[in-house]
């Protein structure tokens, strides 16, 4: 098996897996490269807030897709899908294993299944901005819902962003369900996935530590450095959970208690939702507290395919 997807809620050591897969392959004379699939991890600077691994973290094994976005960029998963599988096609043209890691659920499946994004309109998107700007996500949520419940279903009545984009396809093709993804998807090329999981209150408990950990470790300070570059303006990156709290806490209109206590919440209802979208892909379900016992198993399995 040349592609494994590693999939898992946020927190569940997705990366240091990963990490441990590729040496597991090494011993048995074999590359692994890492794929990025954490849409925040696109951005060059954030670092803190995304648990991006540091070059020396890495332990040599190569690394593709971090930090090629400037914070002022939007990031989109119809612009990462060429990317993404492009530097897979070269991993595995050069006779090794891509792994694909990450929690952004849409971006995985965009690169492991046959999905093809339909284009955008400016002037559609410009009318829906402007209207999420004056009505809000919820209006907009409710009319995406009147569409097409199980669209809406998929996508946070909060995330305006999405919502817009839902919309934009549905008016740009024609059909209600073309924002979804497929029922019945068809695989890009052979792959298989591992998902690590954890049980919900040993989540919750290390998740609000890392948030804890994020503001002790310097985010504030990242993320003022990273306002000259821009990041006040950027469509994605600045929405991203803890960015926008250490934000709010930079322009006082927040107090650190509350920027860390909003993005404790704010991450325990994302990890809920990587947990749900995981759930519908056939994968080898991995325990991640007990992770490392796996990996030599499952690159044994590998070998076999």
């Amino acid at each position: 098996m040349s592609l494994i997807a590693i999939v898992g809620a946020t927190g569940t050591g997705k990366s240091a897996f990963a990490l441990d897969l590729a040496e597991a392959f090494a011993r048995r004379g074999r590359r692994a490269e890492v794929v990025n699939a954490d849409a925040m991890q696109l951005y060059r600077g954030m670092d803190i807030g995304t648990a991006k691994l540091g070059t020396g973290e890495r332990r040599d094994i190569p690394h593709h897709l971090l930090d090629v976005l400037d914070v002022t960029e939007e990031a989109s998963v119809a612009r990462y899908q060429p990317e993404a599988r492009t530097a897979i096609d070269r991993i595995v043209e050069r006779g090794d294993v891509a792994l694909l890691v990450g929690g952004s659920g849409l971006y995985v499946s965009g690169v492991i299944h046959d999905f093809r994004f339909p284009g955008t309109d400016p002037e559609i998107r410009a009318r829906l901005e402007s209207e999420l700007a004056e009505l809000g996500p919820g209006l907009l949520h409710a009319r995406l819902r009147a569409i097409d419940a199980e669209t809406a279903a998929a996508v946070d009545a909060q995330n305006g962003r999405r919502i817009v984009r839902a919309l934009e396809v549905i008016e740009v093709t024609g059909e209600s369900k073309a924002a979804r993804l497929p029922d019945r998807p068809i695989p890009w090329r052979p792959h298989r996935i591992v998902h690590l999981r954890s049980d919900r209150a040993r989540l919750v408990e290390r998740l609000d530590a890392r948030v804890h950990g994020m503001w002790r470790d310097g985010l504030v300070e990242e993320v003022r450095g990273l306002v000259p570059a821009g990041i006040e303006r950027g469509v994605t990156a600045r929405r991203a959970i803890g960015y926008q709290q250490a934000l709010a806490q930079l322009d006082g209109r927040m107090s650190e208690a509350d920027a860390i206590a909003e993005t404790q919440q704010l991450t325990r209802v994302y990890a809920r939702r990587q947990v749900s979208w995981f759930k519908r892909y056939d994968a080898a379900v991995v325990d991640a507290d007990d992770a490392d016992a796996r990996a030599a198993e499952l690159v044994r399995q590998a070998a076999l395919d």
